[in-house]
């Protein structure tokens, strides 16, 4: 087998399939136990509409404060595809992610019959690989779309969790909350702890757990949080825990989603207990770019992966709590399968001035359909239309003044070029800096 580079592997697993998505366990399962190997670590899967890189990212903050090895496989990446795959807060390197491609590829060609494997499949065996080839505590996997025929849903899990149920990914998963719902709740497991942190989850949720016999826990009734000033308290089946700082993700739905991260620890406290510290430390330290991150300096900058109408709402009410801006710039980019016109409607009115970026993207809509989304929608203020999200970002910085906002929204393709954009920026002014 050829020696291939990380990138010369990416563009590979991307090709050999001809869809980018579908969904099915059958081959997954056959390559995985080809692979072999169990890991002895305490696994937790994620699922949910919105919600699960930050639950993610809770539980591996509070974990690695506790002084345990954690693994978390999450998608999608924004910069680097080596952000999927962390062992102990760190991004794996090249050289593992290709040696674990290698070993896909050896099993799904040599003894499992040339499967094809979509690239999310094939990246949730690599991750997989890795993950049983080391001493882990905990193992935290992010569910990619929907929940019960999700390569990730290939391995059982020890814990369970549901952060959301929302309309998203409708081609796939069914067009209602429920048809949804039964889709995410797929990943519960008989006997073993599901935590849902949706106040108001599907009943096809509930009749998933009861039909499998799962350990049901539901926020509101098992669980939950109150706001205390400055602080909050969390309550469970083990009583209050009082006098918690809020966490370093920003907005009131980072709440919800640290009370399901703690919920799913005390689960499974007698396989990795935590105590309260570690608890503090690891929601004053937890890290996930682009999840309601506003950048230092002015104009305020917002970055935001929002990308349907439930995560745009919760956009618009965190753009509320900020405070006064005489300007709000948005540059929006968004996949065209996605519901566009239900995302401008949910943050309408905290919008001044619309900047629509086209994305180079297979799914990627064009400015003009994002323009006449927003028209549609009975959005107020200027509409402009741009090639992209760094031409997008560029004429708002221009154009904002430093008392102003701008906020950058739609999709991961959207921001991650944003992002891509401002870091080609730093890197010259420090080059000019050094040659000063």
């Amino acid at each position: 087998m050829p020696a291939r580079s990380l990138g010369e592997w990416l563009e590979y697993i991307e090709r050999i399939h001809p869809k980018s998505i579908e969904l099915g366990l059958e081959r997954v399962a056959k390559v995985r136990d080809v692979l072999g190997g169990s890991s002895p670590a305490a696994v937790f899967t994620v699922a949910g509409t919105n919600g699960k890189g930050s639950t993610c990212a809770m539980l591996e903050a509070i974990l690695l404060a506790a002084g345990y090895k954690v693994g978390l496989y999450t998608s999608p990446h924004l910069l680097r595809y080596n952000e999927r795959v962390r062992l102990n807060g760190v991004p794996v390197g090249d050289a593992r992610l290709c040696e674990a491609f290698e070993a896909v590829e050896r099993a799904r060609i040599e003894k499992a019959g040339d499967i094809q494997l979509t690239y999310f499949e094939f990246g949730t065996l690599a991750a997989w690989v890795i993950f049983t080839n080391e001493a882990l505590d905990a193992a935290i996997l992010e569910v990619g779309l929907g929940g019960r025929l999700d390569a990730v849903n290939a391995f059982d899990c020890d814990c369970a969790l549901l952060t959301s149920v929302a309309l998203d990914h409708m081609d796939y998963l069914g067009d209602t909350r429920e048809s949804i719902g039964a889709e995410k709740a797929g990943i519960f497991r008989r006997g073993k702890p599901a935590i849902v942190a949706d106040p108001d989850p599907p009943r096809r949720v509930h009749d998933r757990a009861s039909a499998i016999g799962a350990d049901l826990r539901l926020i509101g009734r098992d669980f939950g949080y109150q706001r205390q000033g400055p602080q909050w308290m969390f309550w469970g089946p083990l009583g209050r825990r009082s006098g918690l700082a809020y966490p370093a993700l920003r907005g009131e739905r980072q709440l919800a989603n640290a009370s399901a991260a703690l919920a799913a620890l005390d689960a499974l406290r007698v396989r990795l207990p935590v105590g309260m510290q570690d608890i503090r430390n690891g929601l004053a330290q937890v890290e996930l770019p682009a999840r309601f991150q506003v950048l230092p300096g002015r104009p305020a900058v917002v970055l935001d992966v929002a990308h349907n109408p439930q995560a745009a709402a919760a956009l618009a009410e965190n753009l509320a709590d900020m405070g006064f801006y005489p300007e709000t710039y948005a540059v929006f980019g968004m996949l065209r399968d996605k519901d566009i016109g239900g995302v401008c409607r949910a943050v309408k009115g905290r919008i001044s001035t619309w900047l629509a970026a086209g994305l180079s993207v297979p799914r990627g809509a064009s400015a003009q359909v994002l323009a006449d989304a927003i028209t549609g929608a009975g959005a107020q203020g200027e509409v402009s239309c741009f090639d992209n999200p760094r031409e997008a970002y560029a004429a708002a910085t221009k154009r904002a003044n430093e008392n102003d906002r701008i906020v950058v929204f739609g999709s991961f393709h959207t921001v991650a070029e944003v992002m891509q954009a401002i870091e080609a920026a730093r890197t010259a002014m420090r080059e000019v800096r050094q040659g000063c």
